[in-house]
């Protein structure tokens, strides 16, 4: 069930006038929250359903012992036996196939050659490294005390599978989320002014641009990169940097504005991250929700930045090394997370060194614009590896742009949607912010029409056919 289709639109009308029909009674207003979310989910592959469940009670009953626990040396074994659960689970559905391809070409290189193997398949289940996350947050928040309600089954099976979140984010903080479950929703705080306008442009972004650059311009170079010239290989670069922030900037948009209707608050995701000027503020922008889930749930407890500089390297390499391989299980992944790791520490080097030549360029007027362009550029090359398909698809791509053979021709409306796709983040937030607010000063009945009125524009300007969002791979 893809947020942008009548599906979708149907569904979630439904849910939204009956969840505020049983607000007053919060136990039936959260048990149809968590049937819809199932139902949801079911809607994809319901095989994997009892997978969903079972993550979701094994945090709400480790969740639940470890608000309880007195006793250190419990609570850590309880803390040990939930967090390598979730992962031996995330493990096995995930990453064998990978793991077990990579010892038999290790084997293959020591020229120990251990013949035909049969390697195993297994099935992704769609979303499983976003609630495998959200039941890893739960379990370590109760271990350090943060949530500051108790923990309940029902709350817990909800917030691991609420469904605005539960295929691609945002990830959600249990410290954060679970209190809003305790008490019914207000309708007088519901902010419907911003929350129509994150749906608006969240389709906006996947259907019109989004979706129009992968036929025109981004899935046809990749697919076929060996024909193309450098140029077009160059314009992909920026047609998918453009694409997969519109695609999934424009989930999360959807999925907020979604939850926000239904009287809950979740996180931003994105923060005009191409206006990045260094890696480590790219991260800061670029899928906050993650970002800052894998430093505050592996960085820090890696030790941080607090030795020493080797140290720190160190820490910034696993980090990001393990961040890659978390998008999915293939040495593209794993290199393009090195990669940011090699950017993070070059940067860090760079800010903290004191010689003249270092101090005199920071210094200049124009570096943080330089600093914006190279850092922006840095990204795109890293989405050659996220993007490509194989290792052998890499290589293919940075051979052709070295082919200068030819100009292609480019249309109108693809350079359109390229240029509001990268540029569109320079819109003035207070600026947003004036228009939300005097949209929000018209009747309901107003805001409604205006609101399906751009989603009827959205749909006759959409091209045929809506391919799932970028992140529902992973």
């Amino acid at each position: 069930m893809l947020f942008p289709t009548a599906e979708y639109g149907i569904f979630f009308v439904f849910v939204f006038a009956v969840a505020w029909g049983l607000r007053r009674h919060l136990r039936a207003h959260k048990t149809l929250l968590l049937l819809a979310s199932y139902g949801f989910y079911a809607f994809w592959n319901w095989r994997f359903l009892p997978l969903l469940i079972g993550i979701s009670l094994l945090a709400a009953a480790v969740g639940r012992a470890l608000q309880t626990a007195a006793d250190l040396r419990a609570r850590r074994a309880l803390l040990a036996l939930g967090v390598v659960l979730a992962i031996v689970t995330l493990i096995a559905f995930k990453y064998v196939g990978f793991l077990a391809s990579a010892v038999v070409n290790l084997l293959e290189v020591m020229r120990l050659h251990p013949g035909a193997v049969e390697l195993p398949e297994i099935a992704l289940p769609v979303g499983i490294s976003f609630f495998v996350f959200h039941a890893i947050s739960l379990i370590v928040d109760a271990y350090r005390g943060r949530i500051p309600v108790r923990v309940t089954v029902l709350d817990a099976l909800l917030y691991v599978a609420f469904f605005p979140q539960l295929i691609a984010g945002p990830i959600l903080r249990a410290q954060a989320f679970l209190p809003q479950l305790s008490k019914s929703p207000d309708p007088e705080a519901i902010d419907a002014a911003r929350a129509l306008e994150l749906i608006a442009t969240g389709l906006a972004k996947k259907v019109l641009i989004a979706n129009f650059i992968a036929g025109r311009l981004v899935d046809p170079v990749f697919e076929s990169i060996g024909t193309h010239s450098g140029l077009e290989a160059l314009l992909a670069i920026y047609g998918y940097a453009a694409q997969i922030y519109c695609d999934f900037s424009g989930y999360s948009d959807i999925a907020i504005g979604s939850a926000l209707l239904l009287g809950y608050r979740m996180p931003d995701n994105f923060d005009a991250p191409y206006l990045a000027a260094n890696p480590q503020e790219f991260w800061r922008r670029w899928h906050i929700s993650l970002s800052s889930w894998l430093r505050d749930y592996l960085f820090i407890p890696l030790g941080g930045s607090r030795g020493s500089t080797g140290r720190t390297a160190a820490n910034l390499a696993i980090t990001m090394l393990l961040g890659g391989l978390w998008h999915g299980a293939a040495w593209t992944f794993l290199l393009w997370g090195a990669f940011h790791a090699a950017g993070l520490i070059t940067h860090r080097l760079w800010a903290e060194s004191e010689t003249t030549l270092a101090r005199r360029i920071r210094a200049t007027a124009g570096w943080e614009r330089i600093a914006r362009v190279l850092t922006f550029h840095f990204v795109c090359i890293g989405w050659i590896f996220f993007r490509a398909p194989s290792m052998e698809a890499v290589l293919e791509f940075f051979k052709a742009l070295g082919r200068w053979n030819n100009v292609p021709s480019i249309s109108a409306a693809l350079l359109l949607a390229l240029g509001i796709g990268l540029f569109s983040q320079r819109f003035p937030q207070m600026r947003r912010a004036e228009l939300r607010q005097r949209f929000s000063r018209l009747p309901l009945m107003l805001q409604g029409l205006a609101f399906a009125a751009v989603v009827l524009l959205i749909e006759a300007l959409a091209p045929q056919g809506i391919p799932p969002f970028i992140y529902f791979q992973f």
